[in-house]
């Protein structure tokens, strides 16, 4: 049975969503200024791996109780879904796709979201604005890097990006299914506990992907870059212990639907940064595809806000 949503600070709300839009949105650069130095398996073996044991060791140090077999159990299915399936699809097909073409393919999530929530389906379908929202949202994300996939497709190599776009689908479904769950089967453990088994038990099943791709032989350590080395922390710090474990705490207290628009802000912050940061050039189009994006996310949060509010009692 679900669990009652819960009554948190609004603050604290506010700096979580921030947190995952904002860090998340920033994963993608980063994640490819990795690959420049660990292949994909094992760049996603030492992050999630190093994130949960420095989070579980700050919960030892908290006398949290670790081990709780059913909170284990939990958190495996959820972080392999999550992190090794999904995010590892990301990881992986970013040594080949373009980055605009992985975030308009796993945009897709926050419409699963509304697809696999069986538990939401009367009040989500009854909304007209969280499904106007979820649409105009992905057209949204369409019109932001449209450009750039059809620029993809025209080039020599168009056809053999097929594979890693299929993979991309499977991952756009494996994230709300790992999420969902996660909502879902909620214990009584610490979520800092859990997220940290999440990622523990997800790194852990990225090492057969190492080896089977022989990504250990011939790696020079010395020879990685240093940028490479500072995107892996970063990735480890922010994109996994501050951002996921944010996540992890807002489908506790939030909406699903609502959680899931960080999968439209997050193409958002990634064409700011490329502005600013790689001196990249924004068009007419894109520019209305970034209104359109945040006017879904306004439409999806608008309809929860206004139930909030009708649901208050009035007081002098």
């Amino acid at each position: 049975m679900p669990s009652a949503q819960k009554t948190v600070s609004p603050l604290l709300v506010i700096i979580a969503f921030a947190t995952v839009y904002i860090v998340w949105g920033s994963t993608y650069f980063f994640i490819q200024m990795g690959e420049r130095g660990f292949p994909p398996m094992l760049l996603g073996a030492i992050r999630f791996f190093s994130a949960g044991l420095l989070l579980i060791t700050w919960c030892a140090i908290k006398g949290e109780k670790l081990f709780v077999w059913q909170n284990v159990k939990h958190a495996a299915v959820s972080g392999i879904l999550l992190l090794f399936v999904a995010n590892g699809t990301v990881i992986w097909s970013e040594q080949t796709l373009p980055s605009a073409m992985v975030a308009i393919m796993v945009s897709a999530a926050p419409i699963w979201f509304v697809v696999l929530d069986k538990a939401k389906w009367a009040e989500n379908f009854k909304s007209k604005s969280t499904i106007f929202g979820l649409l105009i949202g992905f057209a949204g994300v369409i019109l932001l890097f449209g450009e750039q996939i059809m620029k993809s497709f025209n080039q020599t190599d168009g056809q053999s990006k097929l594979w890693g776009m299929l993979m991309l689908v499977v991952a756009s479904i494996a994230w709300p299914s790992g999420s969902l769950y996660a909502k879902y089967k909620a214990t009584e453990g610490s979520v800092m506990v859990n997220t940290a088994w999440q990622m523990i038990i997800a790194g852990l099943v990225f090492i057969p992907g190492v080896f089977i791709h022989n990504e250990l032989p011939g790696m020079n350590w010395q020879a990685i870059p240093l940028n490479a080395w500072l995107a892996l922390i970063y990735l480890i710090l922010f994109g996994s212990i501050a951002a996921f474990s944010a996540y992890v705490w807002l489908l506790q207290v939030r909406p699903a639907t609502q959680v899931s628009t960080y999968a439209y802000v997050n193409p958002v912050i990634a064409v700011i940064l490329g502005i600013f940061f790689a001196h990249e050039n924004i068009s007419l189009l894109q520019i209305v595809g970034l209104i359109i994006i945040l006017g879904s996310v306004l439409l999806i949060n608008l309809a929860k806000y206004q139930k909030e509010g009708q649901a208050k009692p009035l007081t002098n």
